[in-house]
């Protein structure tokens, strides 16, 4: 087994990230979606060691079409001045992904994005959009100061493998890889010519791109409620008014799963915020996880949203081995935490 990197290579590695967002030619928004989509795959399919990881391009094309979807609709700032309309994701043409992705959803009007894997035409959107992946950003992302450094990953037939070390910097630094890609990727659609008739001057845009809309969360919502019988997940009492909280925060891995949603008191989700939760309740949402997969399948179905509970479950184990690394705390209740213990990887194993 490849050893972990050390915390030299782990600088390196941060530094030759900063130099790809500002040395690389970024024409299209392909880029930021690549970095985003290997980000999350390192977490959901690696582990804390060095050893490569095969990423075929039909898995980054998946992550691509989840990405893009909602970015494949109409967008409105909501102002009298500005237009309404599909932004534009390079200097050009309309990028073939979006291109690809409105056509299929004009064939399926009512297909959400999750729905979309059953219906027949998937494999073709797929092959499409793998096409795509491989020849523009696979191709290219490694290029910066006017040459190549490949030092996130190789090419091989109809995949990437990331380089030894790569993915444990990825689980590592996945919020500030993140972070860096989506700033850049809202940077780089308001400073598209293109767009700024259907902007406007107040916009709400990074919330279109990248955010839950607001009808799968009132989807998810209602589905929780049914689930739970109203009652907050972490203090257990009625609740008129309950918050859908991510279990893992979005913050910490801003992509969307049914399996992390969770029905919240307004008062325990503002608690929690944007820490992990401490192991009686990590103990508890992991059995409820697997005692109602299936009720947050068809939840997670009807609202677009993944449903993967095994790649949910690999993102909390990721989570809090972070947390134990850092020496984070985790939240009890108010005002209450507790460090993040072994204790808490043995339940997640």
């Amino acid at each position: 087994m490849t050893p972990a990197p050390s915390a030299e290579s782990q600088l390196a590695f941060l530094s030759k990230l900063q130099r790809l967002f500002n040395e690389g030619d970024f024409t299209a928004t392909y880029k930021y979606a690549l970095l985003i989509a290997i980000a999350d795959l390192a977490v959901e399919l690696g582990k804390d060691d060095g050893e490569p990881l095969r990423l075929s391009h039909r898995q980054l094309a998946r992550q691509f079409i989840e990405l893009y979807w909602q970015q494949s609709a109409p967008y409105s700032a909501g102002t009298p001045q500005a237009e309404h309309g599909l932004l534009a994701q390079n200097k050009g043409i309309q990028a073939a992904v979006i291109s690809a992705l409105v056509a299929f959803r004009r064939q399926h009007p009512s297909v959400t994005a999750q729905g979309a894997v059953s219906t027949a035409g998937y494999g073709v959107l797929i092959a499409k959009v793998a096409q795509t992946v491989s020849t523009q950003p696979v191709n290219f992302l490694q290029n910066m100061g006017g040459s190549t450094d490949a030092f996130l990953y190789q090419r091989e037939t109809g995949c990437i493998v990331l380089n030894a070390g790569v993915a444990y910097c990825l689980r590592r630094f996945q919020p500030l890889v993140q972070q860096l890609a989506r700033s850049h990727w809202v940077g780089h659609i308001k400073g598209n010519k293109l767009n700024h008739s259907i902007l406007g001057s107040n916009d709400d845009l990074e919330a279109f791109l990248f955010e839950t809309p607001r009808q799968a969360l009132a989807i998810i919502g209602k589905g929780l409620r049914r689930l739970s019988d109203c009652r907050c997940f972490y203090c257990n009492s009625k609740v008129q008014d309950a918050d859908v909280d991510h279990f893992i925060p979005f913050s910490m891995y801003p992509r969307d799963m049914a399996h992390n949603f969770v029905l919240a008191h307004p008062t325990c989700n503002r608690s929690k915020s944007d820490t992990l939760a401490a192991l009686p309740h990590l103990e508890r949402w992991l059995e409820y996880i697997s005692n109602n997969d299936t009720a947050l399948q068809e939840i997670g179905a009807e609202a677009g949203r993944s449903i993967d509970i095994v790649s949910t479950k690999a993102v909390a184990q990721w989570g809090y081995s972070n947390a134990l690394m850092g020496g984070a705390q985790a939240w009890m209740k108010a005002a209450q935490y507790e460090p993040v213990s072994e204790g808490y990887l043995q339940a997640l194993s």
